[in-house]
């Protein structure tokens, strides 16, 4: 009974609903939360690295404040696991299972090698609604389309979050933890860190009282108000679900109890939940999404692969049309862009400035909070047209028929851009103090004309478009 259980915790900060740590108090020994610092924690963007310095940061605190402990430690997960194995005579290690192709290899090693020691390596779903592998299509292949995967989904049923913890064991003996300080992490943010961290929340206490107020105020109109960026009208869960603050569980049967009586706006909702499930299954299944073409037929496609003078402009938000810019500006206050926001500037880059989807994944990467691996590849092939069930590459969004549509007032714009506002605001002008300093701008700098305009850029995206279509038509003839 005094044998200690390693309860393994990566991208899944949480006590509540995890399945894994309540696998691991159903033996009734004690347990010992461990945290690795490897290569891929290292290797974060700017952003996610320091919004995961301050995850970690504050649940090794919650822990702490239930009597137990986060022990953290860097070196690669095989090392640090056979070592704190050997230091505490752990016998079992459990985990949630993660989806990218690196990490499923790790894990798939790990539990290979600690079970042929005779320990009992155990890994759990916690990150998604479903296993990937278990959602099907009628002929046993996977989905590539997301209507039939929704409809396919919204049939099942999905488990019941697992009650609430009343408290775990500790170990007699603790091992070793490596000193950490979550303020390691945020080199990369510059001076960044002190702009966006007013707009961060940490934890499951915040992120389920983020969901609870949403489902309570805001799901109503979720359906027709989710597009609008001048409205306080999502949930802003992305950046605890990115961290595994929350489950997804959690949020679906919120959603689903708000079916009641907000039927429409929960079963949007619910829609969300279920992109991102397809975004995972996806990445299973196809792992090539994550840095290629989802469909090799756009490798010829002329895409820019430098990041040139346009490139630029589109980064510091300063391409010349607003709401592009806006959009920009509100990720380096925030650490986030409102969804509608992010199609328009991947659309921009992608079509306007012809410029390769991976430029704008990788500064994603960069910049946001809540990034995560799948959503991000599949958001931005889905723009640029090359992946799965995407947007036509045709359909190349209008910025200022969409900043009219919703952006009526002008509210978001002002909000964020300094230079054309009389007196700007808090936001705008903080977009100043989030930026590199070798950047060199001022609120006093006139707004740019747009690099490229809209009527331009998209002439110029569909003639490279009909002439790679008459390429292929005269290939397959």
């Amino acid at each position: 009974m005094k044998t200690p259980i390693i309860v393994w915790f990566r991208r899944d900060l949480r006590l509540s609903d995890h399945p894994a740590l309540h696998a691991a108090c159903r033996v009734k020994r004690p347990i010992i939360p461990v945290l690795i610092i490897d290569d891929d924690v290292e290797k974060l963007g700017a952003a996610p690295k320091w919004r995961f310095g301050l995850g970690v940061s504050h649940f090794k605190a919650r822990l702490g404040a239930c009597g137990s402990d986060l022990v953290v430690r860097r070196g690669t997960a095989r090392d640090v696991l056979n070592s704190i194995i050997s230091e505490v005579g752990a016998s079992d290690v459990f985990w949630t299972r993660v989806y990218d192709p690196q990490g499923i290899a790790r894990d798939v090693t790990i539990k290979r090698e600690l079970r042929a020691k005779g320990i009992n390596a155990c890994s759990f779903c916690g990150s998604l609604l479903f296993e990937p592998w278990k959602i099907a299509t009628e002929t046993g292949g996977f989905y590539r389309v997301y209507t039939p995967f929704w409809k396919k989904v919204s049939r099942l049923s999905v488990a019941e979050p697992l009650p609430d913890l009343q408290g775990f064991r500790s170990p007699e003996m603790w091992p070793r933890s490596d000193a950490f300080v979550c303020t390691e992490f945020e080199k990369a943010m510059g001076r960044g860190a002190t702009v966006v961290r007013p707009y961060v929340q940490l934890g499951e206490e915040a992120a389920q009282i983020r969901l609870q107020r949403f489902v309570d105020k805001l799901v109503y109109n979720y359906h027709d108000n989710r597009d609008r960026p001048d409205l306080d009208s999502t949930s802003h869960l992305s950046e605890h679900l990115s961290l595994g603050e929350i489950s997804p569980q959690m949020c679906w049967h919120a959603g689903l109890r708000a079916m009641q009586d907000n039927p429409q706006g929960a079963e949007k909702f619910l829609k969300e939940l279920v992109w991102r499930e397809f975004a995972y299954h996806l990445m299973y299944h196809t792992p090539h999404i994550l840095d290629a073409n989802w469909r090799t037929a756009w490798d010829d496609f002329p895409w820019n692969l430098d990041k040139n003078e346009e490139v630029t402009a589109w980064m510091q938000g300063r391409t010349g049309i607003p709401f592009v810019d806006s959009a920009m500006r509100e990720m380096y206050v925030t650490g986030r862009m409102h969804n509608r926001g992010r199609m328009i500037v991947a659309s921009y880059l992608t079509k306007h400035l012809m410029t390769h989807w991976t430029i704008g994944q990788q500064w994603f990467a960069d910049c946001l909070i809540d990034w995560d691996l799948a959503s991000n590849a599949m958001g931005w092939q889905w723009t640029a047209g090359s992946g799965p069930d995407a947007s036509p590459y045709f359909r190349i969004f209008n910025p200022a028929t969409q900043r009219d549509k919703f952006d009526p007032n002008g509210t978001y714009v002002n909000r964020w851009i300094a230079e054309l506002a009389l007196e700007p605001g808090e936001d705008a002008l903080s977009y100043f103090d989030a930026i590199p300093p070798s950047w060199n701008l001022s609120p006093d700098d006139d707004y740019p004309a747009p690099i490229v305009s809209i009527e331009d850029g998209r002439k110029r995206a569909m003639q490279a478009y009909e002439s790679r279509r008459q390429r292929n038509d005269m290939f397959h003839s």
